[in-house]
């Protein structure tokens, strides 16, 4: 268990540090931005489709290192993945993060990315790692902002109980 939580505080710490696929992609397809008004967080998320891939992904705003780091592994996970492999993440680190997936019991695609399972121990934390995959979300669906407040949160239906 120590360990687990030392990787964890390793990684976030390194990505938060040296953010992957940070900056602006001048030639994006799709665009959002993510607010997490709870924590203060503010994505903006760029990314360029092409034959229904991910060709290019990137980054910026001003976060807490979780969502910082959520949004760098998120990126590189990502990138050169089909549309529908990127949501099929986007959905499983969703439930990963709320506790609706065990990683360590159930069949996923997440990878590297499990290194956040321990975030659903944190409640106020789980927006803050969601925010980038939500906002992924709506730049696929053409929604120019989203949130992680109740009824603004694109999933939010899908939760349990409707708690994010």
């Amino acid at each position: 268990m120590a360990d687990t939580k030392q990787l964890y505080q390793e990684v976030i710490l390194d990505h938060n540090r040296k953010p992957r696929n940070w900056g602006t992609l001048p030639d994006a397809t799709h665009q959002a931005e993510g607010v997490n008004p709870l924590c203060g967080d503010r994505l903006q998320l760029a990314v360029k489709l092409s034959d229904d891939a991910v060709e290019g992904i990137a980054f910026e705003g001003e976060s807490c290192a979780i969502c910082k780091a959520s949004a760098s592994m998120m990126t590189t996970a990502v990138k050169g993945k089909a549309r529908s492999d990127a949501e099929r993440l986007i959905q499983e680190f969703r439930d990963m993060a709320t506790g609706k997936l065990d990683t360590g019991k159930e069949p996923h695609h997440l990878g590297r990315l499990t290194v956040f399972a321990g975030v659903r121990d944190l409640p106020t934390r789980v927006k803050c790692a969601i925010l980038p995959w939500h906002t992924l979300h709506a730049a696929f669906n053409s929604m120019r902002t989203t949130s992680t407040e109740a009824d603004a949160d694109p999933m939010h239906e899908q939760t349990p109980g409707g708690a994010a």
